[in-house]
């Protein structure tokens, strides 16, 4: 199929016509995605999930040789269920300069403007290679990006920097937390509640853990260990979710909570879990057997994803500074799939247009000023990539 060219603000009512909310197939967007390349003459590789329900989209054009740019973006969004939309979600209106639906400033928007600058790339005599990578299950843990990078690294020329198009601004970014979320299950012993004290009451069990966590949370903000560059300057633990009990006068046998770590990249969000196994393990359980030795604490995994922090003086800072006309980089307290390019060996850097402010709210919007910018930015990249130092 061919598409006429399309501008940022075509595309971007393409992208957000597409429901692609977590939970969902993301399939037609990528097709889209897949074909309007194709047309351009842009060669794509689809990456499935073992559902073969959701994909991920690797392509590359230009010279073939190794380094290059790598412009990456997740096309999942979250749900608008219970939310109080004035305007459709999945369908784009614009309204004083704002372009409203959900994704358009997380992150569509700048997949929009990655799209409609190929067309201007493909004309220009690249001296390195453009890489795009358009993920899945970005919203529920970084998932789909896992196995597409595995995709990349598979490939011979490597990128040399990825620029991931989350909403800054445009701002540069450079760093951002890292998270681990874990599930604790607690398994007691359950009696009449006359006789308490003969069961194990997991609910009671679940309370010392979480204090723990809290003692743990409470060293974590000590002054020593904060970094100015993140708000919260300091990683955090918290417990967000509790589930237990059937009756007031039944001693509980289960309880779970989930709790998540949001941790500075000089920290290790693992070491929170760990220290909680071990208190379990040392003192919690042992008492708890005294009385039922089916008692048990498991920590289970949720999803976890690294931080990132990338140097000032790298070329890869370099880079971002001149696309965006500043050096005055920051941080973000959302996270992104920039720790796992990172770790993967593809130095990652953040900047795209709209606010996050404005992400994952009703009447959701990125303003078409914001979408002219971006598109500046990348016109500024061509001409990089012409001639890169």
């Amino acid at each position: 199929m061919a598409y006429p060219v399309m501008n940022s603000r075509d595309l971007l009512a393409r992208l957000v016509g597409f429901p692609t909310v977590s939970r969902d197939s993301n399939l037609e967007l990528i097709q889209f995605v897949r074909d309007y390349l194709e047309s351009l003459g842009v060669s794509c590789e689809l990456d499935y999930n073992s559902e073969q329900s959701k994909a991920n989209l690797y392509a590359r054009f230009g010279p073939d040789v190794a380094g290059g740019v790598l412009l990456s973006g997740h096309t999942d969004v979250v749900p608008v269920d219970g939310q109080n939309w004035t305007v459709p979600p999945f369908e784009l209106t614009e309204r004083d300069g704002r372009l409203y639906g959900r994704g358009t400033a997380d992150m569509k928007g700048y997949i929009a403007c990655v799209l409609a600058a190929v067309p201007q790339l493909l004309a220009k005599p690249l001296r390195v290679p453009v890489h795009l990578a358009f993920s899945y299950d970005e919203e529920v843990g970084c998932l789909g990006v896992r196995t597409l990078l595995e995709v990349i690294r598979q490939r011979p020329n490597p990128p040399a920097v990825c620029i991931i198009g989350e909403p800054t601004e445009l701002k540069p970014v450079l760093g951002h937390k890292g998270k681990l979320a874990m599930r604790c299950e607690i398994h007691g012993a359950a009696c009449h509640s006359a006789y308490a004290p003969q069961g194990v009451n997991a609910i009671e069990y679940a309370a010392k853990l979480i204090n723990r966590l809290g003692e743990i949370g409470q060293r974590l903000r000590a002054v020593e260990r904060h970094d100015p560059r993140f708000d919260p300057p300091f990683s955090t633990v918290q417990t967000g979710l509790i589930q237990g009990g059937r009756a007031l006068n039944i001693v509980p046998a289960e309880c779970q909570f989930d709790f998540e770590v949001r941790a500075l990249p000089s920290d290790d969000p693992q070491q929170v879990a760990d220290e909680l196994r071990a208190y379990a393990e040392s003192e919690l359980l042992p008492e708890m057997r005294s009385r039922s030795e089916a008692s048990n604490i498991e920590l289970k995994p949720l999803s976890a994803y690294p931080g990132l922090a990338t140097d000032p003086q790298s070329a890869a800072a370099e880079l971002l500074a001149m696309l965006c006309g500043s050096r005055e980089f920051g941080t973000v307290a959302f996270g992104t799939e920039g720790g796992l390019f990172d770790q993967a060996g593809v130095p990652s850097v953040i900047c795209g247009p709209g606010s996050m402010d404005q992400g994952h709210k009703p009447d959701e919007f990125v303003t078409q000023q914001q979408l002219d910018a971006c598109d500046a930015m990348l016109a500024r990249l061509a001409g990089w990539l012409q001639n890169p130092v």
